[in-house]
């Protein structure tokens, strides 16, 4: 039911017994009088009793009224004609409106005398129910204008009222939902569907999903109590129900989109489909498993064209759906949901696409404010997925793509002035939190995924994506936020948006100096102080973190794993060109580099690390001077460059398979961290299982100790 005006109520509470019971009495008042007078049938049936001697006496008592007068004296004197009152107009003066007014007044007081003595018991009805009426008098139209407002709002209660009574619905017996009814209903359905049935399986289903809200259920005519009918319900709703509509309003596939007849049964359907569209929504918000997930949203798939006429509807469908693919923890129920999503944006791009992009990134970004180690495989599934979806309409994800990489710019450039310029809302210290989040952090990858989807060049064929246009400014973007506090504190922030640009550079073709990001590393203070001695810290978990504690500044364990670190992003972004005609004059800055701080440093373990990896690039540089010592090219023909060592698999070449080997060994140590924290969740719940069950013969013991203490 929609929400009841406040006039309405006003008039509930004020007038409506009145108005009621006013109406009561004016039936049966009209009852008595013709009861009293008698109407046309009952007359007849009357004269029909009679004798043929008593009607002979009556039509001989009409025929003696003119016996006595003949008709030529009867009209002797005439008839007096009452004079014909003209309505008074605008330009009348003042004395004959009076005059008029008066007259009108002795005119009504004489025929209400008259009616109090030809019809006492009307006349008396009328003093009782309508005395107004009878007190009637001239009156001046100035007089009520300050009680306009007034009138106005009564009267609008009392139209209102009148609506409530035409429109209250009728009193009806609760229906029981039975296992027979419902076998009943689903024969009828496969057999001779039609709209009343289809809108009474739409409001028995409501009810059954409505069960915990009772005061929704109370005005419906059915009632649910039966768990198995009401199950069997829900599943012939879900299943059967969709394959049914479109028995009876059959939509046709126009351009690989379904589209919907026009007619008055086609409007009739989709009033049903849009009361059945919030039943719908419950089931949504209430998936547990997987199997529900996937029937419910098959349902919703099959009935979706009869909703995309309601908007509002149709957004908080995909805003349950969204809902579901962001917060679900089973995989399946992910994939789920993400079909649909990806399905109806791509059938239905005008009514649903930039609802859907809009939506996911909104609830997306909420739901990556915690990242840790058991959430981040569903976060970067996340972004997976609703990658995928932006490249639907390049167009379209162009658009939406600008406007939040602008918005990222926005804050970028906000926190680089607030750390410049004290002002009086921002405070100076505080400002960088507003970038150095995950969420911030989390956005900047999100949007990476997207353009290394969409713009690669194997995916293009030829044909740019409008979306590599946002490759420029989302570089400099991350580029600004990892520049925006280079300390040792933030390097972890560092590490993961070096990642982020590697994937973009990798699947886009788009050389980015992603190197002197990584030298700024050697010269910070976590390289050169002498890092202290604490074994009792666990290693750092840079993949999880993008800010490091107090705790482990200046460790040797936070060394470390910098160290490692900044070899693995150091293979991870040459490896990308290994196969390239120009590798050894890209990586001979990085070589002198490297082997300028090996010389000064005294740490030997990181010293041999750092020279295993100057050994590979060095090797991959030979490789590559021995394969291009042969071409016949020049550097300016493009096609031959690209096509250089084309056949060669990266794997081959030294640099890839010491970053290949690389790789295993840290999947095995990632695999290995699984396993540990999926162990410990499976002790730490069989301990709260055993804990419920002390608890529950803890009370069992209490409650028969009650008992013994009761019975004696």
């Amino acid at each position: 039911m929609g929400k009841v005006a406040k006039s309405t109520k006003k008039f509930q509470s004020k007038h409506l017994k009145r108005t009621l019971d006013h109406r009561k009495e004016q039936k049966s008042h009209v009852k008595r009088t013709q009861g009293r007078r008698g109407n046309k049938s009952e007359l007849e049936k009357r004269n029909a009793a009679l004798t043929k001697e008593d009607q002979k006496l009556k039509k001989s008592a009409k025929e003696e009224v003119f016996k006595d007068m003949s008709m030529e004296k009867f009209f002797e004197n005439g008839f007096e004609v009452p004079k014909n009152k003209k309505k008074s107009s605008k330009n009348k003066k003042e004395h004959t409106e009076d005059q008029d007014s008066s007259s009108e007044e002795e005119d009504m007081a004489q025929n209400m005398a008259e009616l109090s003595e030809k019809d006492p018991e009307f006349y008396k009805y009328l003093q009782n129910n309508d005395k107004e009426l009878l007190e009637f008098g001239g009156s001046n139209p100035l007089d009520g204008i300050e009680d306009d407002e007034e009138e106005e709002e009564e009267q609008e209660e009392e139209e209102e009222a009148a609506k409530i009574v035409e429109e209250e619905p009728p009193t009806f017996e609760k229906v029981e939902l039975t296992m027979s009814l419902v076998k009943k209903w689903k024969k009828q359905l496969r057999e001779s569907p039609n709209l009343k049935l289809i809108r009474n399986v739409v409001t028995a289903f409501k009810v059954a999903v409505n069960l915990n809200n009772e005061e929704n259920v109370e005005d419906y005519k059915y009632t649910a109590t039966d768990e198995k009918a009401i199950h069997e319900l829900l599943f012939v709703t879900l299943k059967d129900l969709p394959a049914v509509v479109q028995k009876v309003i059959p939509y046709k596939v126009v351009k690989g989109s379904r589209t919907l007849p026009s007619g008055s049964n086609v409007s009739k359907m989709s009033s049903i489909m849009k009361s059945h569209a919030s039943a719908l929504l419950i089931v949504l918000n209430d998936v547990t498993n997987t199997e529900t997930a996937a029937l419910v949203l098959h349902s919703v798939d099959q009935l979706l064209p009869y909703f995309l006429s309601h908007r509002k509807i149709l957004r908080e469908i995909v805003k349950s759906i969204v809902e579901i693919w962001s917060t679900t923890r089973e995989l399946e129920s992910q994939i789920a949901a993400f079909a649909f999503l990806h399905n109806a944006s791509k059938e239905f791009k005008k009514s649903m696409l930039e609802s859907v992009l809009k939506t996911t990134y909104s609830t997306f970004i909420k739901s990556c404010r915690q990242t840790n180690m058991r959430t981040m495989p569903l976060i970067n599934f996340q972004k997976n997925s609703a990658a995928e979806l932006f490249s639907i309409d390049e167009t379209l994800g162009y658009q939406i793509g600008f406007e939040y990489i602008r918005q990222l710019a926005i804050h970028l450039r906000n926190t680089m002035n607030a750390t410049t310029k004290k002002t009086a809302r921002t405070n100076p210290a505080d400002a960088y939190k507003i970038v150095y989040n995950w969420q911030f952090c989390h956005s900047l990858d999100f949007w990476s995924r997207v353009l290394s989807f969409s713009c690669n060049p194997v995916k293009e064929n030829g044909n740019q994506s409008q979306l590599r246009q946002l490759i420029y400014p989302l570089v400099q973007v991350t580029l600004g936020v990892i520049r925006l506090i280079p300390t040792a504190q933030f390097f972890p922030l560092r590490f993961y948006l070096i990642r982020s640009l590697i994937r973009l550079s990798q699947n886009t073709g788009v050389f980015i100096p992603i190197f002197p990001l990584l030298s700024e590393i050697l010269i910070s203070s976590a390289f050169t102080k002498v890092p202290k001695k604490k074994e009792n810290l666990e290693a750092f978990d840079f993949d999880h973190n993008i800010k490091c504690t107090k705790a482990y500044l200046g460790t040797r364990v936070y060394h470390e794993g910098l160290s490692e670190q900044f070899v693995d992003l150091v293979g991870e972004y040459f490896v990308l060109y290994c196969k390239n005609v120009a590798f050894p004059e890209l990586v001979t800055p990085a070589i002198i580099s490297l082997r300028r701080f090996v010389k000064n440093s005294k740490n030997i373990k990181y010293n041999k690390q750092l020279s295993n990896m100057i050994e590979k690039l060095d090797q991959n540089s030979s490789f590559i001077q021995k394969a291009r010592s042969d071409v016949d090219f020049s550097p300016s023909n493009r096609t031959e460059v690209n096509r250089f060592l084309n056949d060669t698999p990266w794997e081959k070449t030294p640099l890839g398979c010491y970053v290949t080997v690389q790789r295993e060994v840290k999947k095995d140590r990632a695999r290995i961290l699984r396993e540990s924290m999926e162990e410990e969740d499976r002790e730490k719940e069989a301990s709260l299982k055993k804990q419920d069950e002390l608890d529950e013969i803890k009370d069992d013991e209490e409650d028969d100790e009650e008992d013994v203490e009761m019975s004696d």
